[in-house]
């Protein structure tokens, strides 16, 4: 019987079907990226996209010395250059991220079909390039998967369109400026800044690998939250450098037994140095860019558009003013606290129940709560209501904020019992800002106490007087006068009643020489003066000399009866140590675009207000209250204050100081003005509240309360010698025709504890 023949495989039919499948792969691939690149998954990036992908970028303050003072921005993100990237920050990139960056053109196909195959389990098959796209242009992936399909093909296409564009380098570099490392730190920069205090080219092997762990999920791997999980990401990292041959595995080894070494810079609006003039500075650029709109008649941005602005603050300086504030401020408080324990109406003295409720109703009034609510339509009972709901919230204290509960309308009035300050400082020949602390936190106390905030300036405004009878009458602080009360009818300047000012140590007799009658402060001795040279002619020279405040020309603005800001006062004061000129004070230099184009240069203004002979007397006479005045204490070994409260400091200043205290009524205000040749300088102490201060002059005056700072932070100066501030003596005019050298002084010096206090 004959078998069946065996039909032969038809191996043809397979390969036909073999090439369609794969022709046909091929060509849905090209289809699928085709229809990407027409736009039909979405639109993709035009070329001037690609030239100039849309960037927040923050504006930037830095200060003379080079340091960033802080950022305006929607997205805290200053970008840097490749040049400026340290080189293992780029290999723990690469090492961790995309491995064969370098051999590539946007797409990694080994790496796409090993996430593929591996459903993702050993990673995605992303480049850097592809990370960057999707930075730039797409965000976050659908969870639909069609839609998600649809966004990697696109990602596909501006990664390779990217590489067309840019060089690794440029990518490399665009995609750390563009990451989100969380916490206000957008972009390289800001992360290094935030996490380690330092710039990106100074962060170590091991910081590196830190802020590129985070790459993988900023969320998951946030070290302000989930530091040890931060740490074994950190720990891959470093183990990828090694597998690629950038580190030895000594040297992994060591560095994965280290912590993470974070050194938190927070850079809110609200954290950071120079907060206060961050804020004035705010609205200096509002003003500025209404202005000086763009070439193309747009205006800039101040939170998206990169600008620069240089300004005069010296970043050492402002740092040590900040600590000399706080360093005697918490210690002031205490000794305010320990006073009030005992007084019923704390904080305040001389007003009654009814007076403190009406200063507290004036503060709701005032608040940004009631605003908000009045705004949005609530009526009056709903808001007075919301000032007693009790609730929690931070509050501020000199050990660090407080959680607690409390009613609004209580917190107000927790914040009357605290002591504000400010300090400022003015280069006398340039007019530069070199530091400005307008508050003891911004965070919780927003007032500004260097230029918003006007306060009665007690005896610091007699120098003007002094000034004006020296310009005018060429007095000599040698000159004598006699220490009586003295009297100025009324008809002679149109006052309601005659003016006779007492001395505020109700001592008398005798004659004291300028210098003397300054040194200790001698009430009569200025009404003197002030009757001699007219009111009005003060007020001239005050003006000229920088102050803008309305003075009305009348005998007791003598005793500093006029409300000045410390801007100004400083300003003012710095005329005397610039030989009698009289400069602006300026506090930006210039403003550059992203680019560094300047946009605007700023250039002092000044104007003579003294002669030069005339503000050296003056500078002659404001260095007698540090010899023998209430300044004094800036050269002894005094170290504390009144009944040993508050730990005091033994300053022994040898150098050569004109200043001059002021306190006003009822110990409200406390001042303190010193000047050495290079550094014009003015602090402010005081509570908002003028009812609220120390009962007794002992720690009420400025000697006591704003006289500390001064000492405290020209010692953190002096002793940094990079600053170079100058102890050498005020410059001596050649063709000095006054004289200076009271070698014939009476016997009976004024007592060093005689300061200042306004009486009508």
């Amino acid at each position: 019987m004959a078998t069946k023949k065996t039909e032969a495989p038809n191996f043809l039919k397979y390969i036909k079907w073999f090439w369609v499948t794969i022709l046909g792969g091929t060509l849905a691939i090209v289809l699928i990226f085709l229809l990407a690149s027409w736009g039909v998954f979405g639109p993709l990036p035009t070329f001037e996209e690609l030239e100039n992908p849309e960037n927040n970028l923050a504006t930037e303050v830095i200060s003379i010395d080079g340091k960033t003072l802080g950022k305006y921005a929607f997205e805290n993100r200053t970008p840097v250059k490749y040049k400026d990237l340290p080189k293992n920050l780029v290999k723990a990139l690469v090492a961790t991220e995309d491995e064969r960056f370098y051999e590539h053109s946007g797409i990694d196909f080994k790496a796409t079909l090993r996430a593929v195959v591996k459903m993702g389990r050993d990673g995605g098959g992303s480049t850097i390039t592809q990370q960057l796209a999707k930075l730039l242009f797409h965000g976050e992936g659908s969870k639909n998967i069609i839609q998600r399909i649809g966004q990697k093909v696109k990602e596909y296409v501006i990664a390779t369109q990217l590489e067309r564009q840019y060089t690794k380098q440029e990518i490399l570099t665009m995609y750390l400026n563009k990451y989100d490392f969380l916490n206000l730190a957008v972009g390289i920069r800001s992360a290094s800044r935030i996490y380690f205090g330092k710039e990106p080219k100074e962060l170590t092997v091991s910081e590196s690998a830190m802020l590129i762990g985070m790459l993988k999920n900023a969320s998951l791997y946030n070290p302000l939250r989930r530091a040890e999980r931060v740490k074994n990401r950190r720990n891959t990292v470093l183990g990828q450098m090694f597998k690629n041959g950038f580190i030895t595995e000594v040297q992994k080894d060591s560095l994965q037994k280290k912590d993470l070494g974070l050194d938190i810079h927070k850079e809110g609006h609200s954290d950071g140095s120079a907060t206060y003039f961050r804020e004035y500075l705010r609205d200096f650029m509002k003003t500025w860019i209404k202005n000086n709109p763009k070439p193309d008649g747009k205006a800039y941005n101040l939170h998206r558009d990169g600008l620069k602005i240089f300004v005069t603050l010296d970043s050492r300086m402002q740092k040590y003013g900040e600590e000399a504030m706080k360093e005697h401020m918490s210690n002031l408080q205490r000794a305010f606290f320990k006073e009030h324990k005992k007084n019923k109406t704390a904080p305040f003295y001389d007003i009654d129940k009814k007076q403190i409720e009406r200063t507290i109703e004036q503060a709701m009034k005032r608040s940004n709560r009631w605003k908000r609510m009045k705004k949005n339509g609530k009526k009056e009972k709903d808001i007075r209501a919301s000032f007693t709901k009790k609730t929690k919230m931070k509050v501020f204290s000199w050990k660090g904020d407080i959680d607690t509960i409390m009613s609004p309308r209580d917190s107000i009035f927790y914040y009357k019992h605290f002591l504000r300050a400010g300090v400022l400082s003015i280069e006398p020949q340039t007019g530069h800002v070199k530091t400005w602390v307008g508050g003891i936190n911004y965070k919780h106390f927003q007032f500004d106490a260097v230029k918003q905030q006007k306060r009665q300036v007690g005896s610091t405004f007699k120098p003007f007087v002094y000034a004006t009878a020296i310009n005018q009458l060429n007095l000599s602080p040698c000159e004598k006068f006699p220490n009586t009360l003295y009297t100025i009818p009324k008809e002679k300047y149109g006052m309601p009643k005659d003016w006779t000012p007492k001395n505020s140590s109700e001592k008398y007799g005798g004659e004291l020489t300028l210098k003397e009658a300054l040194a200790g402060s001698v009430n009569v001795i200025t009404a003197q003066l002030i009757d001699m040279v007219n009111p009005q002619n003060v007020v001239s020279l005050a003006k000229s000399a920088g102050i803008k405040s309305d003075i009305e020309a009348n005998p007791s603005i003598a005793l500093g009866s006029v409300d000045l800001s410390l801007f100004e006062m400083v300003g003012a004061y710095s005329t005397f140590a610039n030989k009698g000129l009289q400069i602006e004070p300026m506090m930006v230099l210039k403003i550059e675009d992203k680019n560094g184009t300047v946009l605007e240069q700023f250039v002092p203004k000044s104007k003579e207000v003294l002669s030069e002979e005339s503000a050296y007397v003056v500078l002659n006479l404001l260095e007698g209250v540090t010899q023998a005045g209430s300044g004094i204490r800036l050269r002894t070994s005094w170290g504390s204050y009144p009944d040993n409260v508050v730990t005091g400091f033994p300053y022994k200043f040898t150098n050569p100081i004109a200043g001059k205290t002021g306190t006003t009524q009822n110990q409200s205000d406390g001042w303190f003005m010193g000047i050495v040749p290079n550094l014009a300088t003015g602090v402010w102490v005081g509570a908002e509240d003028r009812a609220a201060h120390f009962y007794g002059i002992g720690k009420g005056q400025g000697a006591s309360m704003a006289l500390p700072i001064w000492g405290l932070y020209y010692k953190k100066m002096y002793a940094d010698s990079k600053l170079k501030i100058s102890k050498d003596e005020f410059e001596k005019p050649e063709d000095l025709s006054i004289e200076v050298d009271c070698s014939k002084k009476a016997d009976n010096d004024v007592d060093d504890t005689l300061d200042d206090e306004i009486e009508f």
